[in-house]
């Protein structure tokens, strides 16, 4: 026992300290993709070209990434002759509407807070019931490590629970298969009004990259309403933090 306390003593504070201070990025972190206005050269499409899922589309010579379908591979970043596109350290990426994962040279649009009625039900205590639909396992880890010591989602009035008749909505993570898709709408309609889904990683919103295979739903979107989308494949737990906390209200800087 003194061992152990020795030990925790010489360890310190551990929570981060989110979102008062920065957090630490790993040195290879790929966060928000920057786009260069007026940077492509006409009739390059190499980073359209190279994308795996199509996230990627140019207009008029502009360049527009969709966040839903990237899986953040740094292969367009690679492959951009001009450096029209650039991944940043920004972890900051979830959105309300899937029109607002778009980037584009003017910028990119964070989620907004639920509206003020919302709020007053789910500002100060939120429960989820986290559904992994066909997961990899890697979203659903980055979902679980909110709960260590480090990140210590349960301080802001946020926590998962064992069933979805206690939650006040979903989490979702995975392309959700057919096989799936009833055991999902069932969950959901356990869940007692007002509710909320939140749509975690790119197999959630888009498919990710089985999208177009009939063995799966093409987003959590084509079967339930979603109210908060967080991007990555998967996102970084602050990405995933950042977002709750912004549709929450709890978060006032804007990217």
């Amino acid at each position: 026992m003194i061992d152990l306390l020795r030990t925790r003593i010489r360890q310190g504070f551990r929570t981060a300290p989110f979102p008062p201070a920065e957090p630490a990025l790993p040195e290879r972190y790929r966060g928000l993709p920057i786009i260069a206005r007026g940077a492509c050269r006409e009739g390059c499409e190499a980073c359209v070209d190279v994308c795996p899922t199509q996230a990627i589309t140019v207009r008029d010579g502009e360049l527009a990434l969709d966040l839903g379908r990237c899986l953040f591979c740094g292969e367009c970043e690679a492959a951009c002759p001009a450096g029209a596109i650039r991944f940043s350290r920004d972890y900051r990426m979830a959105a309300r509407t899937r029109e607002d994962l778009v980037v584009t040279a003017d910028g990119y649009t964070l989620a907004r807070p639920l509206d003020d009625a919302m709020r007053r039900v789910f500002g100060r205590s939120l429960r989820l019931r986290q559904v992994s639909a066909g997961g990899s396992g890697a979203e659903e880890a980055d979902v679980n490590v909110l709960n260590t010591v480090v990140f210590d989602l349960a301080r802001f009035g946020v926590q998962f629970v064992a069933s979805p008749r206690h939650a006040d909505g979903l989490l979702v993570t995975g392309p959700i298969p057919q096989n799936m898709r009833r055991a999902l709408e069932l969950t959901y309609e356990a869940v007692p009004p007002p509710r909320i889904v939140i749509a975690v990683g790119a197999s959630a919103i888009s498919g990710g990259p089985w999208r177009g295979n009939p063995e799966v739903c093409d987003g959590v979107g084509s079967i339930l309403p979603v109210d908060l989308f967080i991007p990555g494949f998967p996102p970084h737990p602050l990405t995933i933090l950042d977002g709750l906390l912004r549709l929450l209200g709890r978060l006032e800087k804007e990217g």
